[in-house]
């Protein structure tokens, strides 16, 4: 195993705990309501009926693709990675919802420019992972 291999498995391991961290968070209750407040209300739906199944998916998948970035075939790692940048995607409209009112979402609510170059840079750490 080459340096750089070493690194890589070093990085994944390191982005598995952190995506499974987060992931597990979506089903503590304080903290599944916060997030369930965060997704703009046209996602959300009629009464903000799909708020908490939006949830659950998202806490499910990052859960799933920190799992599948310690998998031992490359293909499944490579997928787990792509999903998870594909995930932060989707995500990012309740991470500007909650930063267009700090009030309200205190800690959560990270400056919009911040919060963009982090999940950049987590994708970024993700595809340098899973090449």
């Amino acid at each position: 195993m080459d340096a750089f291999a070493i690194a890589q498995l070093v990085l994944r391991i390191i982005l598995a705990l952190v995506f499974v961290g987060m992931g597990l968070t979506h089903f503590v209750p304080r903290v599944r309501r916060t997030m369930a407040a965060m997704i703009p209300a046209r996602l959300a739906g009629p009464e903000r009926r799909r708020a908490l199944p939006l949830v659950t998916i998202s806490g499910v998948a990052e859960v799933l693709g920190g799992i599948g970035l310690l998998a031992p075939w490359w293909g499944v790692r490579f997928a787990a990675g792509i999903a998870l940048i594909a995930l932060l995607i989707a995500v990012f409209p309740a991470n500007a919802e909650a930063a267009r009112d700090p009030k309200r979402f205190g800690a959560v609510a990270m400056p919009l420019v911040p919060r963009a170059i982090g999940q950049v840079v987590l994708g970024a750490l993700l595809l340098v992972a899973v090449i």
